[in-house]
Formats: C-alpha cells, structure tokens, sequence
C-alpha cells in the first residue's frame, strides 16, 4: 500500500508518480473508445477501482491515514459494493493535481473532523457499485447474454443458467471501455459480508515490518535535508542572521531566509544541518506579543466571563428570570488549557522545484489544501504542480495546516533542481504549533423547590478557531464550531431539555493560533457540562444517573448509550471496595458516545479501573476499528487531563519536548469495554467522538470517590497523578 518506487534520478524527475503506486494516468485508445490507465498499464474501471490483469484490485483512497483506519474502512465499502475478493484489494492514493485536472472525480480529500467514512461513505460506494456493474456488462458482452442473468461474488462473475464463471482480471480491459451507468443500486446495510466486519487492517503489515513509508523515511536522488527556526514569538519575524559563521561547517550547502518569519540550513544530512542551524546567531525582531504570559491570557479570558456582548449558541425561555426566581442556585468556572497535537512524526515536507514544475511529497490531512499551498508559494499554475500524500505518522488536526509544506517549497526555490527534504525539530514542532484552543467557563444552573433543573447558563469565554483559520465560515461573526456538542440539533447536540438555556461564547483571541486537535471543543464542552451536570445532581440530592435520565426524554439516542454503559458498568450495584463511578455523555460528529468510568484514589495517585464506553454511530463499517479508536483516544484525551498543558512566558511556549508535555503510559491505561451499538439511518463519525466523554467520567468518579471537584486542568497541577 502506497511504497516508494525504486528509481533512477531521470526517471524520478519525469513522472510524478514517484511515489505511491504509480497513480500517473494517461489515455490509451487502442480500439477506439477511452481508458484510462494506471501507471502500470492496468485499467481503470471507475475513479476508484483499478482491476489488474491477476485479479489484484487497486482501491483509490482519497482520504489520509494516520492511523485512524479510514483507509482500511473506505476500502471496505468500496469492496463490498464491487463484491471483489477482499484478499486481492490493494490501495493507493490520488493525488489533488489529478483531482482538479479530473474536475474533482474525487470529491473531498480532506481527512479532519471524522469526516472520513461520513461524508464519502455514499459516493465511494457508487464507486464500487458503478464498477461491479460495468464488469458484469463485459462478461454477459462476451458470452452474449442478457446482464440480469450474471452476478459478481468474490472476484467471479458468474452466467447463473450456463454456470460459466470469468474473473474481474480477464474482462477489465473491456469493462473499462464501458459507458458507466447513471445509477447503481447501493445494497442494504444488513447484506454487508464485508463492511460492517472487523476484517484486518490493510496497512498493519508493513507497518510491523517496516515496509510503510511515511514522509520522514522519504530518500530521493540527490536529496539534501533542511532544518528550519520560526520566530519563537507568533508574530514576529526575522530581523538578521549572520550566515557566515555557519557556512564552513561540515556538510552545510546554504543557509536561506523562509518568508519573514523563519531561516532554514540545507545540509547534506539533517543532523548537520541542524546542528549548524542551532549554531546560527539570529536575531528576532520578536513584535508586539513578546510580553504575553500564561497570567496575561488567563485575565483577558476571564474578562470574558462577565462581558456584556457574546454570541448565542443556543438559547430557550428566560434564564435570566428562571436564576433570579430560583430556591437555589449552583454557579461553578472552569477552564482548559493550551495543548499540543505532538505527533510522534514531526512536521516534514520533501519538495523539487524547477522553473516549470514544483512537486512536493508529505504527509497532510487535506491533500487539496496541500495542493493550494504549493501553488501560492511556488507561483507556478495548477498544471505544473503536484502534492503526493504519504501516510501520516499521526495528524490529530494538525496537519490539516500546510505551513511546513510552504516552508519546503519556498526553501526548494532557492535550490532549483535539487530536492529538498524538511524537517522540524521536535523544539520546534512542539513551539510552533496551532494548538488546542484555551477556554474559560462559568456555570450557572437554577434549581426550583423540588429540586428540578429550571434554568441553565452557560458561558464560554475563549479562542475560536475558525477566526484563525476559516474565518469566511463565520457567521456574522460567530464561530458555530465553539458549541460542539451544546446546539439545539445537527451533528453535535445538546442532549438534555432544560425549560430556561443559554449557551453563549464571549471570543476572545490570543495571540497563540488556535487549531483543530483530535475532538476539539467537544473536549472541553463535555467536561464543563458533564460535570456541572453532577454537580447539579449532588446538589439537588439525586443520583447522576437518575437526574440525567429526567432531562433527556427527548433525547433518545443521547439516553440510550447513557443507558448502556450504566447497565454494563453495573450503576446503581455496589462497586468493588474504595472503587467509585462516574458518568458523562455526549453527542459530537453525527455521533451519540457515553462513558462510565470506575476509579479509585490513593492519596494523589488516581487508578482508573476500567471504562465502560457506548458509541452509536448509525453504521459501523469496521466494529474492531471502532473498538480501537475509542481505546486510543482516551489515551488522548486522559493525557491531556492529567499532564498536558502548553504555558506561554515572553510571548512563547515553554514546553520543547516530551520531557515537559507528558503522555501516560502503557500501565497506566485503564480497562476499555466498548458497546458499539449503530441504530441505522444516520453516519456518525469514531475517531474523534469518544474523546470527550472518558475526562469527565473519570472526573465525576474522582468526586464520587473525594468529594472533591476539580475544575482546572490538567490534574497534575492539583497534585492528582495517574497510578
């Protein structure tokens, strides 16, 4: 799946198939009618399916992978609705440039937001359907018979009256010649024999074996490496460095500006390069934000906590009047911090610029914007420039920017001819990311004599993402994505009816650049209402199950996963000695995620003891993958509640490596009992839903087990440690 080509120098500069199963197409009319052909000279039957001549069946993935499995459950739908032999399927990417000289055959190619399955999962299965419909067509040609009496299984075609049987491999070249149908038949869901099966991932092989090349492994003819510093204060920009003392060292061929902001050294080999960079004298002319600290955000924030004007998320009845009139009332703040993406591959882009063409390798969760980017900072039309995607040694959100491939091409620039292979330090990965938003929150919630929720008031006071990034997806000012999980309906839903609401967001912008990171504000938003919601529970007396249950009659797909995991987890039984329990749900990416939690407290040492989690995602293409993502992103989400934090002092982020942004480790990983439980009718998304459930749960067990609420994060600052 998707290897680097053995090649010589000539042959890697004239095909911009160099990487990732040959994708270069071309047109070949031998017979008249048109084909279109892979690199290999086998034929494509529909943009998605490949059928080579030993039955092999190659798979377009348009979407990336990092990990996440989409390429694995997009092959599977492609697979199912094609009825080939799942053991012959192969995959390989399609790169933007042929996406936009084929009017975006492709759709989408951004991977963010568990979009991945969601938002393609209809037309990539026509894809498949179109192609089984096409080979068919060629067989009953060639036996001359009518179509309706030959059927596909398993890679044979079968005449059902005749029982002559052909295989895709044998009647490609014609079906390929074929006029595709209008429209395909999709099957049903409850005939799936491949997706919706926990079948083995397509890329774990070379992964165990080292076979799999992500971007940092890329070696090409002549290649020379470059190590990069941005201005360590966002903001700021370049005022001098002094390349002339650096030149001389080992292996160093240039030392060159990057934009405003940044100087790069090319070397001979990265580590050379680097350690002439880190003896580079720069200096920064480091701007307006230089005096910033982690104290000045925190007091802009809280500013926001009482401002007068903010942006209604989501607003029912009179708040106002249902708090004044209230026999009690709750008020609690809480806030999140700044968090890093670190993935475990750094930042890096390989880039070969000439006077009339540019191409760059790399991984990127959005082929396209890759694409875009290439293309600003080349100066060269869309004709002759190409972006070809690797897999990703983790994304998260991250690498949905593509700073780092700009970066690559405006240093290839400056060496036209030479391809030139960036990577970012872990330093500088670590302090020049587009981090996890930082927000504050105040709650308010009314209690009436019999001690039902009346009235809740919610405010958020905080960064907003798409002002950094897609500032046209505003409205009217307002960033919609703030209220993951808190809306009246749509993919992230409140799920709760509270009579007298009101959810509203006062922005406030750092100068730290916000980005998406695995869950985004689900995160937050889940604990600031999940646990303010037990918080209203132990006030008014009541169980946190049963107080929940009473607000989510009209929610009852929220309700039945909080249901699940509370059957499972044995809520409402006594639980093992000094063990205690605790509940969250949510609704986030078109899915319904709960979790219950079981804990115990030792002094500092937290033990969480098991999960319990649901998640219904209205289909599940890959339930063993689905199992997986919700194991690995709370191992996310828990490392970010216990020990990750990104501080800020003279304008710049403090931490530079792991040994200042912790992550737990293998023993501290609790028990996960999944309950996957798809109802039909609608496609959520899995890898980044369940995030936000695991810190609050855990947290509510923590007060179950202490009394103790924790509002600030992450724990390690409250002297709470993972045992």
């Amino acid at each position: 799946m998707n290897h680097v080509a053995q090649m010589n120098r000539r042959t890697f500069v004239a095909s911009a198939a160099a990487l990732g199963g040959g994708l270069a197409l071309g047109m070949d009319i031998p017979l008249g009618p048109k084909v279109v052909r892979a690199a290999d000279g086998s034929p494509e039957i529909t943009a998605w399916v490949v059928i080579r001549p030993d039955d092999t069946v190659v798979i377009r993935i348009a979407r990336s992978e990092m990990g996440q499995g989409t390429l694995t459950g997009l092959a599977q739908l492609v697979a199912e609705e094609l009825e080939c032999d799942w053991s012959k399927v192969t995959t390989e990417f399609p790169t933007p440039g042929q996406n936009v000289a084929r009017k975006r055959v492709w759709g989408d190619m951004s991977t963010g937001g568990s979009r991945g399955i969601r938002d393609s999962h209809e037309y990539v299965r026509k894809g498949g359907a179109t192609a089984r419909t096409m080979l068919v067509e060629a067989a009953a040609n060639e036996w001359k018979v009518p179509a309706a009496e030959c059927s596909a299984s398993n890679g044979v075609i079968t005449h059902k009256p005749s029982g002559r049987t052909t295989t895709f491999g044998k009647v490609a070249e014609a079906a390929a010649k074929l006029e595709p149908p209008k429209d395909v038949q999709l099957k049903d869901p409850k005939d799936w024999k491949i997706a919706g099966k926990g079948v083995k991932r397509l890329d774990t092989a070379d992964k165990l074996t080292g076979k799999l090349v992500y971007g940092i492994d890329l070696k090409l003819p002549g290649m020379l490496n470059a190590a990069i510093k941005d201005c360590p204060v966002f903001g700021g920009k370049v005022k001098s460095f002094d390349a002339a003392k650096v030149m001389g060292m080992k292996g160093v061929k240039k030392v060159v500006q990057v934009g405003d902001t940044g100087v790069a050294v090319v070397g001979d080999t990265w580590w050379q390069a680097k350690a002439a960079l880190d003896a580079l004298p720069i200096v920064w002319d480091e701007g307006p934000n230089a005096n910033a600290s982690s104290a000045t955000i925190a007091e802009f924030l809280k500013a926001g906590l009482d401002a007068e004007q903010a942006f209604v998320g989501n607003q029912d009845g009179d708040v106002k009047a249902a708090i004044a009139g209230a026999a009690k009332v709750i008020k609690a703040e809480y806030n999140y911090p700044y968090q890093n993406h670190a993935c475990m591959e750094p930042m890096n882009a390989t880039a070969l610029y000439t006077d009339d063409k540019c191409e760059v390798w790399g991984p990127s969760q959005n082929g396209e914007a890759a694409f875009g980017a290439i293309l600003q900072a080349a100066g060269l039309p869309a004709g002759k420039c190409e972006f070809h995607k690797v897999h990703l040694g983790g994304g998260f959100g991250r690498r949905g920017r593509s700073d780092y491939v700009i970066q690559a091409v405006l240093i290839a620039k400056q060496m036209p001819g030479t391809p030139i292979k960036l990577i970012w330090s872990r330093e500088e990965d670590m302090t020049h990311c587009s981090y996890h938003p930082i927000t504050q929150c105040r709650l308010i919630g009314a209690l009436d004599v019999n001690n039902n929720l009346t009235g809740l008031h919610m405010r958020i006071s905080g960064q907003s993402i798409l002002t950094a990034i897609f500032p046209a997806r505003l409205e009217n000012g307002k960033d919609p994505a703030t209220f993951s999980g808190l809306n009246a309906k749509g993919e992230a839903a409140l799920g709760y009816t509270i009579p007298n609401l009101l959810i509203d967001h006062a922005m406030r912008n750092p100068h730290v650049p916000p980005g998406f990171w695995r869950g985004v504000n689900i995160n937050q938003n889940a604990i600031y209402l999940e646990c303010f919601i037990d918080e209203l529970a132990h006030a008014a007396g009541q169980d946190p199950l049963e107080f929940r249950r009473k607000l989510m009659a009209n929610h009852p797909k929220h309700l039945a996963v909080l249901n699940a995991v509370a059957e499972k987890a044995g809520w409402g039984k006594a639980a093992p000695q000094r063990v205690y329990r605790g509940l969250a749900q949510h609704m986030g990416y078109g899915s319904y995620v709960a979790a219950c939690a079981e804990v115990s407290v030792n002094g500092g040492a937290v033990k969480i003891h098991r999960i319990v989690a649901a998640t219904d995602p209205g289909y599940a293409v890959n339930p063993a993958q689905i199992e997986r993502q919700i194991a690995g992103s709370f191992v996310y989400g828990l490392s970010a509640l216990f020990y990750q934090e990104c501080t800020v002092k003279d304008g710049r982020i403090e931490q530079t490596n792991f040994d200042s942004y912790n992550s737990m480790r293998i023993s501290e990983m609790p028990k996960v009992e999944s309950i996957i439980m798809p109802s039909g009718g609608f496609w959520g998304g899995v890898g980044e839903p369940t995030i936000c459930v695991a810190a609050p749960a855990v947290l509510n067990a923590i007060f179950a087990a202490t009394g103790k609420r924790h509002r600030s994060f992450p724990l390690m600052h409250q002297n709470l440690r993972m045992a």
